[in-house]
Formats: C-alpha cells, sequence, structure tokens
C-alpha cells in the first residue's frame, strides 16, 4: 500500500516537473525568437534614428528648399570611396566649394563602371564633423536610388542640398568653417533567375513565371 502511494507521488512529481521543464523552454524559445525579431528590427530602427537626429553624420533629406540665408559663408568638402570590389572610378568634379549658409546648391559626382559587364553599386554616406549631419540638408540625390551602369558607361550623379540656418545656435558648431560630406558605393547582386531552364530532349526550354515549361 505504502509503496502505491509513494510510486502516485513520484508520478505526481515527474508530472510537475515535466510541466516546469516545458513551461521554461518556451520561455527559452520565446526569448531567442524576441531577440532575433529585434536584431532585424534593430537595422531600420538605427537607420530610422540617424535619419532624424543626424547620429554618426547621417545627412538629412528633404522636399522644400531653405527659405532663409545668411551672410556667412562655410566650406562644403567632397569625398569620394568605392568598396567591396566594385571596380568603378568614382569621384568628386570638384573638389570643394564654398556656399552661404542656407544657400541651396547644386554639386556633382562621376562614376564610370570598368567592369565589361554592368554592375550595381548602392551609395552609402555620411558628413564630418557628425554633429553636422542634422543641419545637412539633401533634396535630391543620386544615393537616393540604386545606381546600374553598362561596360564603360560613365554617369553624372548630382546632389542638390543646403546647410540650415539653425547651425550658428549649435554652441559647438557656432564656429565651423568646413563640412565634408562623404559618399561610398558598394557592389549589389542583380536579381536572380526564379529557375533554371529544364532540358528537354537535350534543349533548354523557356520557365514561365509560374514554373511551368513553354516552348
Amino acid at each position: 500500500m505504502i509503496e502505491g502511494v509513494n510510486g502516485a507521488t513520484q508520478a505526481a512529481e515527474d508530472k510537475k516537473k515535466a510541466r516546469s521543464n516545458a513551461v521554461v523552454a518556451g520561455m527559452c524559445v520565446a526569448f531567442v525568437g524576441g531577440m532575433v525579431g529585434m536584431a532585424y528590427a534593430a537595422v531600420p530602427l538605427y537607420a530610422m534614428f540617424c535619419q532624424i537626429t543626424g547620429y554618426g553624420g547621417t545627412t538629412q533629406r528633404v522636399e522644400q528648399y531653405s527659405d532663409k540665408i545668411l551672410d556667412r559663408e562655410i566650406t562644403i568638402r567632397f569625398d569620394a570611396n568605392v568598396s567591396g570590389g566594385l571596380a568603378w572610378d568614382f569621384q568628386p568634379v570638384a573638389r570643394d566649394i564654398k556656399i552661404k549658409i542656407g544657400e541651396t546648391a547644386q554639386a556633382h559626382y562621376k562614376a564610370q563602371n570598368r567592369f565589361d559587364k554592368p554592375a550595381a553599386g548602392r551609395a552609402t554616406f555620411n558628413v564630418t564633423p557628425e554633429l553636422a549631419g542634422s543641419y545637412f540638408n539633401k533634396v535630391e540625390c543620386f544615393c537616393f536610388t540604386d545606381t546600374t551602369l553598362k561596360p564603360g558607361e560613365s554617369l553624372d550623379m548630382p546632389v542638390v542640398f543646403f546647410v540650415d540656418p539653425d547651425i550658428v545656435n549649435e554652441p559647438d558648431l557656432k564656429d565651423l568653417k568646413t563640412i565634408t560630406l562623404s559618399y561610398t558605393f558598394f557592389p549589389i547582386e542583380g536579381e536572380k533567375p526564379v529557375a533554371a531552364a529544364p532540358k528537354v530532349d537535350g534543349e533548354a526550354k523557356n520557365v514561365n513565371s509560374d514554373g511551368k515549361a513553354g516552348g
């Protein structure tokens, strides 16, 4: 009789322990899933944060021009870089220009594809000093979209911008004389085919978007 009671007690404890382990396992899975989700969300959230605050020298994108121009000049220097094995010649047409704070200006970069096949690139950008990022406003820029160049093709790349007059109210920037705008082009992969063409009797057949072979 005692053995039966002990057996029932042990079974109950085992069941309780199994249920507890299941809860812990579920919490671990939820935690890992949450961390993965946060990791994926971190990139766009960080980009949004930089866009709003100018953190890390991120410039601002605006849709209207400045309505105020100060009687004070500032020099804008231009920097160009290529990374990741992208065989492009990329450089500013002019190394620097001098404008008035609040004045809308247009600068030009030039890129040429030295590949023997089309190549696509995506430009990242920032300004230095980094604190000036929130005051450097771009109205138009080649960096807003990806760029594809044919073999040997050259392309003029304009950027329209102005420096927000409020920059003079920033204590750490009130005596700023020069801002450097820097771009770096990275290669991007082209679209890959949906499916390989199946061979019928040694000849390739076209593949429709629905995956069916056509003539």
